[in-house]
């Protein structure tokens, strides 16, 4: 699942060779994926324990939350998606959740608190905060209602 979602990232990401059919399908599948995203959110919340590090639904939500950022970033999608229920509250909730989580314990979602010792730990949880915060700014852009929402 994660390489068919990197797989997914690529094509979508590269806006120039992607043709109005292959948008077309991907404007289908988007409600798919905000809902797979929707129901696993919390399963990234588990990396905060050492011995969930390679949690698969985990890693899977993180790639779901990439190709959901760089879906937003595309104007095509970006109002669909704006307008799927629960989504933005969900991203909004699962930040507060991961703030907190990261305040509890060792905070592996920022990259300032994943280097020790000048070396970095690539921890695949790193960014996860800032994907977060990317999703909501682009599903609030030019959406005053969302805005309202946040």
């Amino acid at each position: 699942r994660v390489t068919l979602l990197e797989l997914m990232m690529v094509k979508v990401s590269d806006k120039n060779s992607v043709s109005s059919e292959e948008m077309n399908v991907f404007v289908r599948h988007a409600d798919f994926l905000a809902d797979c995203f929707q129901e696993k959110c919390g399963a990234v919340l588990k990396l905060t324990a050492a011995a969930a590090a390679e949690d698969e639904e985990a890693l899977v939500t993180i790639r779901l939350l990439d190709v959901l950022c760089e879906m937003t970033s595309n104007n095509s999608q970006l109002e669909h998606l704006q307008a799927f229920p629960g989504l933005l509250e969900t991203a909004v909730d699962t930040l507060r959740l991961t703030h907190l989580a990261g305040k509890q314990a060792v905070n592996i979602f920022t990259a300032i608190h994943a280097v020790t010792e000048q070396e970095e730990i690539s921890h695949p949880a790193v960014g996860f905060k800032s994907h977060l915060i990317r999703l909501i700014g682009n599903l609030c852009y030019k959406n005053k209602e969302n805005q309202d929402k946040v």
